[in-house]
């Protein structure tokens, strides 16, 4: 089975020009052409429906233009995801390579995320105590990323705005499907988070991680449901020879 590299698993992750933060341990040998450096390499995904800063130039912040009825949204958008705690669902992850991984994920807002991948894949990614682990357990390799350095991040935050230190970019309502962009604001050329909901009901369907080399991983979430809690084993963090 063909290898995922490091880069394209933290890629679900990470938004910024690096694993800034990151630290790495490892309990085995690197493995041929798979690059664990703090810079990811890869080809861009080609046609997407979320667009970019040039990475290579700082990016200018440019607020969505939002209309009453979007503003609207936007605010039951935001509503809908502090209300929400406990989700287990199947996701499907397209990696800006085209590769195609499936799993388990699981959130417990605020703070917990669990992404578990299927058989053969060892990764595992396991977010807890402002931290996200990534563990390759073939390598016995160990990623520590610091949570706020990464997207997802904004969905773990005790209190979710959207607004403030976080800036909606886009917002599309066409059907039954609503698409929220949101960057940081201080720091809009470090990649993007698309949010793509079920509007009536009004419901998580999939996101799309936009780094600033504009390459994009989207996630798929599937079989949702909202059990009442998950158990803390479930994210206890990974660690190095585990």
């Amino acid at each position: 089975m063909k290898r995922m590299p490091t880069w394209l698993a933290l890629s679900l992750l990470v938004s910024g020009p690096g694993i800034a933060g990151a630290t790495i341990s490892a309990a085995a040998a690197q493995t041929p052409g798979d690059d664990v450096g703090t810079t990811f390499r890869g080809s861009a995904s080609g046609d997407s429906d979320v667009r970019g800063a040039d990475s290579l130039h700082p990016a200018a912040l440019h607020p969505a233009p939002l209309r009453p009825a979007d503003a609207g949204w936007v605010a039951r958008i935001q509503d809908s995801l502090n209300a929400t705690h406990a989700i287990k669902a199947r996701f499907r992850q397209i990696a800006p390579d085209g590769s195609v991984t499936t799993g388990t994920a699981f959130l417990d807002r605020p703070g917990r995320m669990r992404f578990e991948y299927d058989k053969p894949s060892p990764l595992l990614l396991v977010a807890n105590h402002d931290q996200i682990v990534y563990q390759d357990r073939e390598l016995g390799q160990v990623t520590t990323i610091p949570l706020e350095r990464t997207p997802l991040g904004l969905l773990l935050r005790p209190d979710l705005r959207l607004s403030g230190d976080v800036t909606v970019t886009a917002f599309s309502h066409e059907g039954n499907a609503l698409r929220i962009t949101l960057v940081r604001t201080a720091a809009p050329g470090e990649g993007s988070l698309t949010l793509v909901f079920d509007a009536s009901p009004l419901a998580l369907r999939a996101w799309v991680v936009r780094d600033a080399q504009g390459r994009e991983t989207r996630i798929e979430l599937s079989a949702i449901s909202t059990p009442p809690a998950l158990p803390d084993s479930l994210f206890a963090l990974p660690q190095s020879g585990d």
